[in-house]
């Protein structure tokens, strides 16, 4: 396959789409050899099909603030594939929210989910709706609202959305709540619900636990563990929450959370009660990360940068798309970090990666390292559908076994001849793999 013509094919007929375009060619750029190995996928038009999503529904949100005003969101699901299961895939309520971002959210899923070894398809949704600074009426106003739109479009066989950016426990039970009321049933059509009616226990805290279980993993085939190492973390959210918890409990120490206004950084660690803060000032709905260094006087805030400037052993880039650049990466390297793991989605630019890679850094992409989060919403989907609830030390020790798995498939699937782990090669091939076997098995859809 010709990788620049597809591409720039692909560029005309979706003009502008960024964050997609990037998201397909880094996966396009790790199939070449399995494509040359199985000739059926071409034959089979498997990569022009699987680039596309199945459908996209866009609608609008009329919802009215606490003065009676009408405002207007858009609102979007992106059904991209359910070869090997209901699509799956989270809601983001951002401003930055748009068509591009969660088509690259979707696709990423695809693989994501594949990787887990559960059976969930591909999707993602979500709303240009921000609910920085808005009331819990307005935002339920807007979750009723929105799941008026979406109600129809999913189901707990068909399509099972969950939460993101934006989208935590009270947004989820707003749009559960009025889902319940429209459909008059009570099924697992979303995750990431209150343990009281059909959640999970431990799956806030899922994708911090996970990308941690990964890197973990990274580590020791280096003959390394978390003990005594320096970790820098991005984000404050449930990621970055979950990622501080797990990485003390293994006997590292977290050193910077960021947000939209800077990072904060601890040189004495960030555990304990400063974990916890984390929650309140999340739930706070503030989006800065500022008030945690009012909060501990040993903690220093500096604006308007990114925490990959210092130095640190392990770095868990757990914000968003496209935080670590290639300046980040290179001082990265410079200050002797050994490990990078994604615990966002593709939260490190193409000329990152590469740098990484080049200097042989361990490097883990969110496709495979964040994977914890969906893996539990699977099994919150297997509790619902059993009708029962599994403790926490079951969920953990099940979501550390597909954690563990994922690893062994990158490993498998990207180890280079000179030794060197590609896990961006081994997840994309590893998680490519199984859901083109199940296109071609249920034929041309």
């Amino acid at each position: 396959m010709d990788l620049e013509k597809f591409m720039n094919d692909l560029e005309k007929k979706h003009p502008g789409e960024v964050e997609y375009l990037q998201a397909v060619r880094e996966v396009l750029e790790s199939l070449e050899d399995v494509l040359l190995e199985n000739p059926q996928f071409d034959s089979a038009g498997i990569i022009k099909r699987i680039i596309e999503p199945d459908r996209v529904l866009t609608f609008k949100v009329p919802w009215m603030d606490d003065n009676g005003n009408v405002q207007v969101n858009l609102g979007y699901r992106v059904q991209f594939n359910n070869a090997i299961g209901p699509y799956k895939g989270g809601l983001r309520f951002h401003p930055s929210v748009n068509l591009s971002i969660l088509k690259f959210l979707g696709f990423e899923q695809i693989f994501k989910n594949s990787l887990t070894t559960l059976p969930m398809g591909g999707g993602k949704g979500g709303s240009d709706f921000d609910p920085k600074g808005k009331s819990d009426t307005e935002i339920m106003r807007f979750c009723q609202a929105f799941m008026l739109e979406l109600w129809h479009l999913i189901g707990p066989d068909t399509d099972v959305p969950a939460g993101d950016i934006g989208v935590g426990g009270r947004e989820i039970g707003y749009l559960y709540g009025m889902y319940k009321k429209l459909a008059r049933e009570h099924t697992g059509v979303l995750t990431g619900k209150g343990r009281n009616w059909g959640g999970s226990l431990i799956r806030p805290e899922a994708t911090g636990f996970g990308t941690v279980y990964f890197a973990k993993e990274m580590l020791a085939t280096k003959g390394e563990t978390f003990k005594g190492k320096t970790v820098a973390i991005s984000g404050f959210g449930n990621v970055a929450w979950g990622a501080a918890q797990k990485v003390t409990e293994f006997g590292g120490k977290v050193v910077t959370l960021s947000g939209p206004d800077g990072y904060v950084y601890d040189p004495e660690g960030i555990s304990g009660e400063k974990i916890e803060y984390m929650l309140e000032l999340r739930a706070s709905n503030q989006d800065i990360v500022k008030p945690f260094s009012y909060e501990f006087p040993s903690a220093q805030f500096i604006q308007g940068k990114r925490p990959w400037e210092v130095k640190c052993d392990v770095a868990l880039p757990c914000a968003t798309q496209n935080e670590l650049n290639k300046e980040d990466a290179e001082t990265l390297v410079k200050n002797g970090c050994m490990c990078v793991a994604e615990g966002a989605n593709m939260p490190s630019t193409p000329e990152a990666v590469e740098v990484l890679q080049e200097k042989k850094i361990l490097f883990g992409p969110g496709k495979a390292v964040n994977a914890g989060g969906v893996a539990t919403s699977g099994l919150e989907m297997s509790q619902n559908s059993m009708k029962l609830g599994w403790p926490p030390e079951e969920v953990d020790a099940k979501l550390h076994t597909i954690m563990k798995d994922i690893h062994e498939a990158c490993v498998k699937n990207g180890t280079e001849e000179n030794g060197y782990i590609n896990y961006v090669k081994g997840a994309n091939v590893a998680g490519f793999l199984k859901v083109a076997n199940a296109m071609m098995d249920q034929g041309v859809l």
